[in-house]
């Protein structure tokens, strides 16, 4: 049986995004919780039929990128759109995929069933386009109305064969614009597929399209709440850490990875929030890898779970159980650690702290609890 097709994605991202009224280039200013280019980024990222995503940034924004989304594959794209996609192009060629879809980073909201439907009808066209039936009359100037039945609205991704819209980029005309890359390989003499888009895709350039984006992306989201719990045993010759915060105590937290107890909580209950396991699953004890490890990782792994399936986390509630030390000296400290951990503002974050009045194992001085609730906000399934 052959294997199926490589497919790797291009976003288009080098814009200034002039037009937007952001201090930022467009795709880098704040939508729905982050950067609008994390939208899509983790969209195609966590799709199954997607091996690769590089994105073409303009020659300044470098520092922009890793702030939004870390360090992932880039490239300098050029100064039309045009020219950024060519780069990408040439990038990806060195180790050229079956197949590419090449998406603008000002359409953010791309959902799974968009990507199968391109990727599928490139089994029999070189190349394939979302769209939408034009639904509003259309006019001339003159006042003559234009008939619009096979009129579409064009969005994006656009997937194709890769060494066939390489070719088409290679061989257009240096001195001609095209106002995307169906457009080329129509001119190349290929069919281009239509597929059916998406109201969600609608493309963002004026500062009123954020406010209708944000309420689009609300509509389709749904709020879940879940709980998390956790212990570990104090003993001595241990840093204690809670809330990603180091305590001086004189005994610390043993068990799996820094056995942050509180981190561990919020950790499992945002991976509730998904349905995606526990703690364990994803970070088994058993595992040497994890011995000492810092638990930031896990929590942010759990946030990270959540952003590639479209969702927003809203707020943590933590309580933490334990006789001593003193939670309330280092309460504004561990709420400020988490909001950054999960970009969060520490108004986002709530840790309290109680005891068992000398009762049960915390009461004894042996380990510390921590039970957290976690509300987010996913689209609908």
């Amino acid at each position: 049986m052959s294997s199926p097709p490589r497919t790797a994605a291009l976003i288009v991202a080098a814009g200034q995004g002039l037009r937007s009224g952001s201090p930022l280039p467009k795709q880098y200013a704040p939508l729905a919780g982050k950067p609008m280019l994390a939208h899509s980024h983790a969209a195609l990222s966590a799709h199954p039929g997607i091996h690769s995503v590089l994105v073409a940034i303009g020659a300044d924004q470098a520092a922009m990128l890793e702030a939004a989304l870390g360090p992932v594959a880039h490239v300098t794209g050029g100064a039309a759109r045009r020219d950024s996609v060519r780069a990408g192009l040439e990038a990806l060629a060195a180790d050229a995929p079956d197949y590419v879809l090449i998406h603008d980073a000002a359409r953010p909201f791309l959902s799974a069933a968009v990507i199968d439907r391109l990727i599928a009808a490139l089994d029999t066209h070189e190349g394939a386009i979302p769209a939408l039936p034009v639904a509003d009359t259309l006019v001339r100037r003159s006042g003559e109305t234009v008939p619009r039945d096979d009129l579409y609205r064009v969005q994006t991704p656009q997937a194709f064969r890769f060494a066939t819209i390489l070719a088409a980029h290679r061989d257009w005309p240096a001195d001609a614009e095209a106002t995307d890359d169906a457009q080329m390989l129509a001119k190349s003499g290929y069919e281009v597929a239509i597929v059916q888009g998406d109201s969600m895709l609608e493309k963002i350039t004026h500062p009123e399209d954020f406010a209708a984006a944000e309420a689009r992306h609300g509509a389709n989201l749904r709020v879940r709440s879940a709980s998390g719990y956790d212990v570990h045993r104090l003993v001595t010759g241990e840093d204690l850490w809670l809330g990603g915060v180091k305590i001086d105590h004189d005994k610390g937290l043993s068990g799996h990875s820094d056995a942050d107890v509180a981190l561990h909580a919020i950790t499992d209950a945002l991976l509730g929030t998904i349905g995606d396991g526990d703690i364990g699953m994803h970070f088994p004890p058993s595992d040497p890898q994890w011995r000492g490890a810092n638990s930031a990782q896990f929590l942010q792994h759990a946030a990270s779970l959540i952003a590639k399936r479209g969702g927003v986390v809203d707020f943590v509630d933590l309580t933490i159980i334990c006789e001593a030390p003193k939670i309330g000296p280092h309460r504004e400290a561990m709420r400020a650690r988490i909001a950054d951990l999960l970009v969060l503002k520490p108004g986002q974050v709530s840790v309290k702290a109680t005891t068992t009045e000398k009762l049960g194992f915390t009461g004894r001085g042996e380990g510390i609890a921590a039970q957290a609730v976690a509300t987010v906000r996913v689209p609908e399934a």
